[in-house]
């Protein structure tokens, strides 16, 4: 990612490309930003009392929160009353050039705003791409209903599979990786219709949803389970199909240690100084090991516990086994790979996570810091050929709004 957003004049791999963003919270936003990173003009539309990110704090930025900050930079924001029939017209004028757009309301929303793409925008707008997100879509029998992060965790199984053994009550995720890997499989399906409109010449609708995401994403326990039709529960930092794949007890940090296949247990045992191990016949191979992991993790442990975590972990690294120290939030954040990786970005103020989206020739930049609530109304409305006297007309009578209504 550039150092110097201000400066910097690469274009970026979605240079042209508009996209209008009415998503507001996270899965839309995330995916946006993505598309934004990587040269996309994109337009925020937030309602007259802006996304609701904005006030998720402390800690906060000039009134703004640090979650709506880590999710907006490289965009410019608009306030709109899509309530109102001229707030409606706004819009349908900054679509005549869109790309894409994305939203996030609740099904039926735009299509009772007479803004459905099946009515009005697919013959309106035939090259637009429409990206819907949503918890559980329109139709079935969840459809329509609201959904969120946690509650999509619950429904799709990841509470069942999380926690620190067998007897572990359901337990959330600390990331809301639904909302998340929702807003990666958009910005990937946004793409795929673009690519295939290249060839088509017409747009499309993405049926997208919160749920489908989280099932589709609830690998291996799915899988396992259609085979086997034994239902998974957590198993705490092991994984369900690997061993050894845990946590282990050293003499000064926990560290984290993956050995995938034999040859990677044979080089671990030889590294840690137990290479008897290997001929053991309760670890000889994956699925003998798998059935007695306890009884592998007192034998590893008793080795490890009398070495430095830092120490070993490199050197397990050192002789390509995969291994690593378990870091808090602030050593991730300052860590030399991170910076290496360009991972922490800053300017200013701002100080956020780069993209970990890394082309040779069309890098993502950090072109513009999160836009304060309307900042960009009357430019951006020029730019889609509004004059003076009808701009200030709809700030005047609220249609647009710069600043957020209480």
């Amino acid at each position: 990612m550039q150092p110097n957003p201000a400066e910097t004049k690469i274009a970026g791999a979605l240079e042209g490309k508009l996209i209008i963003d009415l998503s507001r919270v996270l899965g839309g936003p995330y995916c946006t930003q993505i598309l934004a990173d990587h040269g996309a003009r994109v337009v925020k539309v937030e309602p007259p009392r802006g996304d609701e990110t904005r006030d998720w704090g402390p800690p906060f930025h000039a009134g703004d929160a640090a979650y709506f900050l880590g999710l907006n930079r490289n965009k410019r924001s608009v306030g709109l009353d899509l309530s109102s029939q001229r707030g409606r017209e706004v819009l349908l004028t900054l679509l005549r050039e869109a790309d894409v757009l994305v939203e996030n309301f609740k099904p039926g929303s735009m299509e009772r705003w007479g803004l459905g793409y099946e009515d009005r925008l697919r013959d309106r707008f035939p090259r637009l791409v429409h990206c819907r997100i949503s918890g559980f879509g329109d139709d079935g029998p969840w459809g329509g209903f609201p959904g969120y992060d946690a509650i999509i965790q619950a429904m799709a199984g990841w509470f069942s599979i999380n926690g620190e053994n067998e007897d572990s009550n359901p337990t959330r995720l600390g990331l809301a990786m639904v909302d998340m890997g929702t807003g990666l499989y958009c910005a990937i399906a946004i793409l795929m219709a673009l690519l295939e409109r290249e060839q088509s010449g017409r747009g499309q609708y993405l049926d997208m949803t919160l749920y489908d995401c989280a099932v589709s994403l609830m690998h291996p326990h799915i899988v396992n389970y259609n085979l086997s039709g034994v239902v998974p529960r957590p198993t705490g930092n092991a994984h369900p199909n690997i061993s050894p794949y845990d946590t282990f007890r050293t003499r000064t940090v926990d560290i984290f240690i993956g050995a995938g296949n034999n040859r990677a247990f044979a080089r671990l045992c030889r590294e840690l100084g137990c290479p008897q191990l290997v001929e053991d016949e309760r670890f000889r191979d994956n699925i003998d090991r798998v059935s007695n992991r306890d009884e592998l993790k007192v034998e590893l442990e008793s080795c490890l516990i009398r070495m430095d975590g830092d120490e070993v972990g490199g050197r397990l690294a050192q002789a390509g086994l995969a291994a690593g120290p378990i870091h808090d939030t602030a050593q991730v954040v300052d860590h030399p790979h991170t910076l290496h990786r360009e991972m922490t970005v800053e300017k200013d103020w701002y100080k956020m996570t780069g993209t970990p989206i890394k082309f040779s020739r069309t890098p993502g930049a950090l072109r513009s810091l999160p836009p304060r609530y309307g900042e960009h109304g009357r430019e951006i409305l020029r730019e889609f050929g509004f004059d003076e006297a009808s701009i200030t007309e709809l700030i005047e009578r609220e249609v647009v709004l710069v600043k957020r209504r209480g």
